[in-house]
C-alpha cells in the first residue's frame, strides 16, 4: 500500500495542467488508486467508500499540476480517519473499573480461526491487566484443538495466572460458566475466555460460540485475525461478526504487515473498531490501536498536520483559502513548544520526531552539520534541540549567515535512516 498509493499519486500528478478537475480527470486517478488497494488487500467495500468520497471531493476542484499528489493524500486521509472515527472507542481498562465497582467481573470473550494468535494475545491482554493492576482469570474453552488446554496453561504458569479448565470434549459454555462463577465468587475482577478456533465457515463453531454467549452474556467479544492474511482476514471477520457480532477487533503481527490493507477492511465491513496490534511475540507486544500512527505510517505524514499547505480552491467555496489560512495558523500554534518544556515532552512520546517536520529535520542536519544518532539518547537529545531551533524562529547557523547565497555544502553528511526504542526515523 506504502510506495504504490505514493507512485499511483505521482504519475497522475504529472499529467495534468492547472485546471478544474473534471470527471474524466478524477476516473483516470481512481483507477490506478484501485489498483493499488486491490494489490493491499483492501475489501472492495472499502475502495468503493474511498472512491466515491474522493471523487465527491476533488470534482469542480482547481489544483496546481505540483499539488494534485497532495489534493488527492489530503483527500484519503480525510476518508480514511473519518472511517476509523466512525467506529467509537472501547476503553477496556475504564469498563473494567465500572464493573469493578458494582463488584461483577468483567467478562471478554476471543473469537477467531486457529493459527492467528488468538490464544497468545488472550495472553498478551492479561498480562495487560494485570500491570494496570486487575485480577484476571483465564477459561480454557477450546476443548476441541489438541494441545489448546496445554498451550493455555503455559501462557497462565508464566503470568501466575488462574486457569480453569475441563477435559478435553468437555461443554466449552460450561468451562465459560465455571469461570464467571469462580469469579464472582473470589472476586477477581476479569475473565477472558479462550475459544475454539476452526475455519469460519464451521456451522457446529458459530452454534458453540452462540451458546457460550448466550450462557455468560460477555461484556466484550474480541475478533483475533492475522494482519498477513489479508482478505481472508476480512471475510473471516465478516463471518464472525454476522454470527458473533462482536465489539471490536486485534490484528496480531502487524509488525510484519507491509500492505495495511486488513486494518481498513475490516473496520469497514463491520462497523467495529481496532483495539489492539500485535507487535511481536512478547507480552509487552500488545499495544493500542493508534489512527495517528496507522495514518502516518500510510502516507508519511501525520494527520493532523497534513493538508493546510495544499492550494485548494473551491469554485463554489469562495471561504476556503479563509478557513485554510486560519487552519495553517492554528497549526502553527499548537507546533510551538518552548526550549525549557521541549525535552521534557520528547521522554512522554514514544517517538522523540514527532510532530517535526521532515522539512525542519532535513535542514537543521544541514545548517549544523550534525550526524545521525546513534543510539535513543542522541536521538532525544537531538529532536530536542530541533524543537527548541523551531521554538526560537529556526535561526541560521554562523556558516550560513557568512555565506547566505551559497548552496549548502555538499559534503554534509546526510542522515540515515536508523530503528531505534522511539521507532524509524524520517528520512
Amino acid at each position: 500500500m506504502f510506495e504504490n498509493l505514493r507512485s499511483a499519486f505521482s504519475n497522475v500528478a504529472k499529467s495534468f495542467s492547472e485546471k478544474e478537475l473534471s470527471e474524466k480527470d478524477i476516473n483516470n486517478i481512481l483507477q490506478q488508486l484501485e489498483i493499488s488497494l486491490l494489490e493491499s488487500d483492501v475489501a472492495t467495500e472499502v475502495i468503493d467508500s474511498l472512491k466515491s468520497d474522493l471523487k465527491k471531493r476533488l470534482i469542480g476542484t482547481k489544483v496546481d499540476k505540483h499539488e494534485i499528489e497532495s489534493l488527492v493524500k489530503k483527500s484519503l486521509i480525510d476518508s480514511i480517519s473519518a472511517l476509523f472515527d466512525a467506529t467509537g472507542k472501547i476503553d477496556i481498562l475504564e469498563k473494567i473499573s465500572a464493573k469493578k465497582k458494582l463488584q461483577e467481573p468483567y467478562v471478554i470473550l476471543f473469537v477467531g480461526i486457529n493459527g492467528t494468535g488468538k490464544t497468545t494475545t488472550l495472553a498478551k491482554l492479561a498480562h495487560m491487566l494485570q500491570q494496570a493492576k486487575f485480577s484476571v482469570v483465564v477459561a480454557a474453552a477450546d476443548t476441541y484443538r489438541a494441545g489448546a488446554i496445554e498451550q493455555l496453561k503455559e501462557h497462565t504458569n508464566r503470568l501466575n495466572l488462574k486457569i480453569i479448565a475441563q477435559n478435553y470434549g468437555a461443554d466449552p459454555a460450561a468451562v465459560a460458566k465455571d469461570a464467571v462463577l469462580h469469579a464472582k465468587s473470589n472476586k477477581i475482577d476479569c475473565v477472558l475466555i479462550d475459544t475454539a478456533g476452526r475455519m469460519q465457515t464451521s456451522k457446529n463453531l458459530m452454534d458453540q460460540i452462540a451458546k457460550i454467549t448466550k450462557v455468560v452474556n460477555p461484556d466484550l467479544k474480541l475478533f483475533v485475525g492475522d494482519s498477513l492474511a489479508g482478505n481472508d482476514t476480512v471475510n473471516q471477520a465478516r463471518e464472525f461478526y454476522q454470527h458473533v457480532k462482536f465489539d471490536g477487533a486485534i490484528l496480531t503481527k502487524s509488525d510484519a504487515d507491509a500492505r495495511g490493507g486488513a486494518a481498513l477492511s475490516i473496520v469497514k465491513v463491520t462497523n467495529t473498531p481496532i483495539l489492539f496490534v500485535g507487535v511481536g511475540q512478547g507480552y509487552k507486544d500488545l499495544k493500542p490501536f493508534d489512527k495517528e500512527l496507522f495514518i502516518e505510517t500510510v502516507f508519511g505524514v501525520k494527520p493532523e498536520s497534513y493538508g493546510t499547505e495544499t492550494k485548494i480552491q473551491h469554485m463554489e467555496q469562495p471561504a476556503t483559502k479563509i478557513q485554510n489560512e486560519s487552519l495553517v495558523q492554528t497549526q502553527v500554534k499548537k507546533q510551538e513548544i518552548k526550549p525549557t518544556e521541549a525535552f521534557e515532552k520528547i521522554n512522554e512520546k514514544e517517538d522523540p520526531f514527532e510532530g517535526i517536520k521532515t522539512e525542519d529535520i532535513n535542514n537543521y542536519v544541514d545548517q549544523f552539520g550534525v550526524s545521525p544518532p546513534e543510539n535513543d539518547t542522541q536521538a532525544r537529545e537531538l529532536a530536542a534541540k530541533i524543537k527548541e531551533w523551531i521554538a526560537n524562529g529556526r535561526p541560521k547557523s554562523e556558516k550560513n549567515i557568512q555565506d547566505d547565497s551559497n548552496e549548502l555544502n555538499n559534503d554534509i553528511p546526510k542522515p540515515k535512516k536508523k530503528r531505534s526504542f522511539f521507532g524509524k526515523l524520517r528520512k
